[in-house]
């Protein structure tokens, strides 16, 4: 074998400079992007840039901006966990996917934004859906009820993964509690709960419970 430099020749042909181009790096440096700089980051041109490739390079591995977008989608989906939706009684699967879903999605709350603008084709969370539908079905749902009852719990979940990402307390009725006296009163109780999660978590658990408890179909619904 020849040696350049005291190094294997065919070594140095074999080790390319950059990570090889796939689907599956584009979708992470994608989600990497979006991560740090929102929507925004997602777009071909970016993304080529963070992999130091041009941007025609993208299109031998997706068609176009909207496979991207529905890769990130399935790679933040697929740490969601659908077997309680199987598995557990109704409530319990619901309360036990709603607290998966948003764990998921707890880390890319930037991703929320670009991922609504886009039609939902992944088949990782196609599948997730197909189960919700079928446990929906099963406790008296009907066929027509099963997207309004998913798009219901999903924006309710992604709501909540927003408003854990923004300031820990938005209220702040400082200097007006004379007029919002009831309302200081409920605020005033934020100053005993836990400094880095005082609302979010409990709103959650809140709300997810309201739901989960109005999500059977009424007698003749």
């Amino acid at each position: 074998m020849r040696r350049l430099g005291g190094r294997d020749l065919e070594a140095v042909i074999a080790r390319p400079k950059q990570p090889l181009l796939n689907r599956g790096l584009i979708a992470a440096t994608a989600l990497e992007l979006v991560d740090r700089h929102g929507a925004e980051g997602a777009s071909i041109r970016k993304v080529a840039a963070r992999l130091g490739v041009n941007p025609t390079s993208l299109y031998h591995h997706v068609p176009d901006l909207a496979a991207v977008v529905e890769d990130v989608r399935a790679l933040v989906s697929a740490a969601i966990d659908p077997e309680p939706l199987r598995t557990l009684p109704w409530e319990d699967g619901l309360r036990a996917w709603a607290r998966s879903y948003r764990s998921a999605f707890a880390g890319h709350p930037r991703a929320i934004p670009l991922l609504m603008t886009h039609r939902v084709s992944a088949p990782v969370l196609l599948a997730q859906y197909e189960d919700f539908a079928v446990a929906a079905e099963a406790v008296g749902w009907s066929s027509r009820d099963v997207l309004p009852l998913l798009t219901a719990f999903e924006s309710f979940i992604l709501g909540s993964v927003l408003d854990m990402s923004g300031p820990v307390v938005v209220f702040d009725p400082t200097g007006q509690e004379d007029v919002v006296p009831r309302f200081a009163a409920a605020y005033a109780t934020v100053a005993g709960e836990d400094p880095a999660d005082p609302v979010a978590t409990r709103a959650f658990e809140l709300g997810l419970e309201m739901l989960v408890r109005s999500a059977r179909p009424t007698r003749g619904g």
